[in-house]
Parts: structure tokens; sequence; C-alpha cells
């Protein structure tokens, strides 16, 4: 009896990677009452499965949850409305008992196929969702499903909806042959169309998802959300370990895995999907500013606004200043977003290589709108700075970046971006992965934006590496940052091959934002306390918020073109020779 009720409940994709069993005694329990753990291995209570989300309270293992039930606990109750609940059966290559396969799978899961559509409501936002579920011949990818989720998202897209897929596949249908094959290029086509009328698509990685489905749908969405500890790749790691003949490290192809590498935005915890998910349904929703639509403006003069107020003495020289942009304990941009914005929502990834610590980005909330907000990102210990690379990026950091611009782009938000790093990394890898063209990149991209940007140099803000987050329609500065084309040690080096004379240096180079000010490349200067930023945070905070919603105010009046122009316009006349 016990052997049958410790049956296992995993599949082959995960026996290789089991934890090997505790031994010993095993326990005399009621029937039904106990299940035993595929992870650990431990005997485990149902009802406490059931009440933590189906995640083992023994040691944080995931089981496959079945679709009604994941639909059950990230929608509203009452919400969901079920569609294309019955599609006919399509067998086209004549695959001998694979109607008798699929029988029996309906007759074990109660589904008529593999997936579950429908449109329900998460914490009170409309979305359309759809559930992999591994009970239905490991939930791979046939007619069928390519056909649910293809007509979903066409509906989805018709009726202005988002769209949530929870991937959890073993691949293609190996019993449809070409006709599963092309089904990762009819969801993709159906995916991109509902990209380009500007609709949201959630993707959310479980455990595992693998083959034709990784390799279409699943990594399209704008977001991607990852379980804990999932297995995501295109090949199985079975068969990579005998194609390569190697062994694979262990978190090979786990969620944490791609998220290191840049393919997923978070991973998320099963008991915070449906707030979090909520959160960013309702980031993506239509928010109205309190602004005037009338008379918009497409030709506003920069340098207009009111001329910057020091606290400090007249006699503190460009150098002083450079120190103070350099002081450690100068607030970062991680404390900027946290005290200016509320529900900061961080997102990681390039989708090509990496999450680049240097780089931080995401969604937030600001006085009741959503905006996209990016910073380089230094850290405020060792440890900290190790890990963001002391605030230098990668090209992989730009790369994340844009993708972050771009995603405002499509969906309307302001980005607002915050400058301070002593330049881009000039590493060997970097260059190796194409640092200056990621950075050119972003330059040619950010000056066609459609959207408002307004960047802020915090503190230093050095070479292009600077300037790749800095295409924007405002700048503001503290007064005590700097901006310039490299570091005045640099500066002195390259010019008179003495960089002890960086404190001349910085006179020459005219990097204080008061400096940039009078050149008309600065909008606006906001002060510091005295001795400098660190060391009064509220104000400081205060004054770059009521900053930073004026100058939005005045720029969400421009329509998208306008907007674009004006920033053109912008840096076309820099350097022109002010009342000639």
């Amino acid at each position: 009896m016990l052997r049958n009720m410790f049956r296992k409940t995993y599949t082959k994709i995960d026996t290789k990677y089991r934890p090997v069993s505790h031994e010993g005694e095993e326990p005399s329990i009621p029937e039904g009452l106990w299940r035993k753990c595929n992870k650990c291995g431990q005997p485990i209570y149902v009802e406490d499965v059931k009440n933590n989300y189906y995640v083992c309270p023994k040691c944080g293992g995931y089981f496959r949850v079945h679709a009604y039930r994941r639909i059950e606990m990230l929608t509203d109750v009452g919400t969901f409305e079920e569609w294309n609940k019955e599609m006919p059966f399509s067998n086209p290559l004549d695959f001998p008992n694979y109607e008798k396969k699929v029988e029996a799978a309906r007759e074990k899961t109660n589904l008529n196929e593999a997936i579950v559509i429908g449109k329900a409501k998460i914490d009170g936002n409309p979305a359309v969702v759809g559930v992999c579920d591994a009970r239905f011949i490991m939930s791979s990818m046939g007619h069928v499903v390519g056909e649910k989720i293809t007509e979903a998202v066409e509906r989805a897209t018709k009726e202005k909806l988002p769209v949530i897929l929870f991937a959890c596949s073993g691949g293609a249908r190996m019993q449809e042959g070409i006709v599963s094959l092309m089904q990762m290029a009819k969801t993709s086509a159906a995916l991109k169309r509902h990209h380009e009328a500007g609709q949201l698509f959630i993707s959310v990685l479980t455990d595992p998802t693998t083959g034709g489905v990784t390799a279409s749908f699943a990594m399209l969405g704008d977001i991607i959300i990852a379980e804990p500890g999932a297995l995501i790749g295109f090949a199985g790691p079975r068969v990579i370990e005998q194609t390569i003949g190697q062994k694979l490290p262990e978190g090979f192809q786990r969620a944490e895995f791609l998220l290191d590498h840049g393919f997923v935005d978070m991973i998320l915890p099963r008991q915070d999907q449906k707030h979090v998910i909520g959160r960013i349904l309702y980031m993506h929703r239509k928010h109205d500013m309190d602004v005037e639509e009338n008379g918009v403006k497409t030709d506003i003069p920069v340098n207009t606004l009111a001329a910057p107020q020091s606290q400090e003495n007249t006699e503190k020289s460009a150098w002083d200043t450079v120190l103070l942009s350099r002081k450690a304990d100068r607030p970062t941009a991680l404390d900027y977003i946290n005290a200016v914005f509320d529900e900061f929502m961080e997102f990681h990834g390039d989708r090509c290589f990496k999450d680049d610590g240097a780089i931080i980005g995401g969604i937030a909330m600001f006085h009741g709108m959503p905006v996209t907000v990016i910073g380089h990102r230094k850290g405020s210990s060792l440890e900290e700075n190790l890990a963001c690379n002391f605030g230098m990026p990668g090209p992989e950091g730009y790369r994340k970046a844009l993708r972050l611009m771009k995603q405002a782009e499509k969906f309307g938000r302001p980005i607002i971006t915050f400058i301070d790093t002593p330049g881009a990394y000039p590493g060997k890898d970097a260059e190796e992965r194409g640092q200056g063209e990621a950075i050119a990149r972003n330059l040619m991209e950010m000056s066609g934006l459609t959207v408002p940007v307004i960047a802020v140099v915090t503190g230093e803000g050095s070479s292009g590496g600077a300037l790749a987050l800095g295409v924007a329609n405002h700048i503001l500065m503290l007064e005590n940052a700097v901006y310039s084309v490299l570091s005045p040690e640099g500066f002195a080096s390259i010019l008179w091959k003495d960089s002890s004379r960086s404190g001349e240096a910085c006179e020459m180079m005219k990097l204080t934002a008061q400096d940039l000010y009078r050149d008309g490349i600065v909008e606006e200067v906001i002060p510091e306390p005295v001795g400098g930023a660190q060391r009064g945070h509220t104000v400081l905070f205060e004054q770059l918020d009521a900053a930073l919603w004026a100058h939005l105010k005045t720029l969400c009046r421009m329509n998208g073109r306008a907007l674009a122009d004006q920033r053109y316009k912008k840096y076309r006349q820099i350097g022109e020779m002010r009342n000639a």
C-alpha cells in the first residue's frame, strides 16, 4: 500500500536532477492525507501543500499545478470565462494509436487538450489567460494547442486585452510532425500582431518549458517571469549531455541561470504571482496625466527655466565639485528611485547574453502615472560595487536599457534616467561583445523615441557611457554633479601627458552643472545641501520630485513626433555660438 501511496509524481525530465531521498523507515499514515515530495523525498501533508500554493513546505520544491488550479490561484473569483473549451481532434499524419493516446489523456485529465484559455480579471484588471497542463501528453504543442493560443491572441488583440500565458511543455508533439512545428510560427506571428497593436504580453515560464514552446511564444513576452527552479531551455539536459559528451553544471537551464544570463525579467514565487501580475496589468492600463491637453507646443526653447540657486560659496573649484560628485556616500540611483517613485518593479536582462548589474531599470508609478525608470547603479559597499561593477556598464547593460526604453515607447510611458558613471566598462569581454555598437545604438534609438525622456545627472557623468542614457528632451543636474567627455584625469593624460594636472583640466572642461546650464545643455540645476547630496536626502528628494513633475507636465503636452523633433533640435543646436 505504501508503495502505491508514494508513487512517483515526477516525469523523466526531473529524475536526473532530483535529490536522493533520505533513507529511513517509511511512516505508517492514512491513505490520501500525505504525499511524497518529488524534490526532497520527504512525506508531506497534502493540506499543507495546498495552503502553500503547491510548494513543498520542507524544501521549497514546486509541484506542477493543474491548469484550473492555477487559474483559481491567479484570477479573481468567478471572473474566468473559458474560450474554445472543446476543439476537434486532429491527426494530420494518421499516426498509429495517436487518437487513443489523446483519448486517454482526456479521460485522465478531464481536459480537451493540453491548454486552458479564457478571459478573467486579476486584481480587477482584465486579461486573457492561458495555462498549459503537463498532465496532458506533457503539454506538448500540437495543432489544437497552437490553434487555441493563436485564436486567443487574435481575440485579445481585437478586444485590446493583455495576454498572459503560463508555459509548461516538453516541446513539439511528435505525433503531428511538421504540423506541430508550424505551430511555433503561427503562435509567434499572432503575437507579432498583438505587439504591433501596442498590447501587453506576459509570459510565465514554469517547470519544464522546453523545445518548440521555448523557441516560440514562451520567450516573446514583453515581460518574462519564471518560477523558482523551473527547467527552461530549448534542448533538454539529457539531449545536451548526449550531444557534447559532458556533464552539465548544477543549476544549468534553471530559472536562476536564465535570470543571470539576461533572458527573464524576474523570478517570482508562486504566492506573489497574483499580486505582482495584477500590478503589472494595472501599470499598463491607460493613465491620464493632469496636464493641459490643448495648445500643444512643438517648439519649446531650451534654458528658459529659472536660474539655479547655489547654496555653496562661489569660490568652490571645479575639482572640488568633481570630488563631491564621486563621494561614496552620495545617494545612488536606487536611493532616488525608492524615494521619488512608488511601486518600483525591477526588470532584468538584455535578452541576448546576461543581466548587467551596472544598469538598474523597470517600471514605477510617479504622481499616479506609470513611468519607466533606468539608471547607472553604484553600490554603497565594496560588495555591492563589485556586483554592479562600480557603475560601469558593459554592452549588456546598454542593451537592457534600450530594451526597456523601447518597451516604454510601445506603451506610451515617459522615461526617466539617472546618470552616475565613471564611464562604460573598458574590458576585453566588453569589446568582444560590442561595447561601441551598444552605445551607438542607444544614441540613435533614443533620439527618435516618441515619449518624453528626462535625464538626471546625479553624480559623475563621464563619456559615452553616460550619454548612452542621456539623449533626453530635458536634462537636469544636481548642483555638485559633473558631466564631461571623460574624466579630468583622462583629459589631462591625453592632452598633456600629465594626470596630475586634473584640477587644471576641470576648469578647462566646463563640466559643472553651472557651466552646462549656461551653455544650454542642461535645463535645470537641482540645489544640494551644503556639503553635498549625502548631507540631507529628504529635502533633495523633494526638490527633485518637484522638478521632475514640472518638466514631465511640460513634455507630456507634446505629441510623439514633436517630442522627437524637440530632442533632435536640442542636440542639433549644442555648440552653436549664442547671440551670434
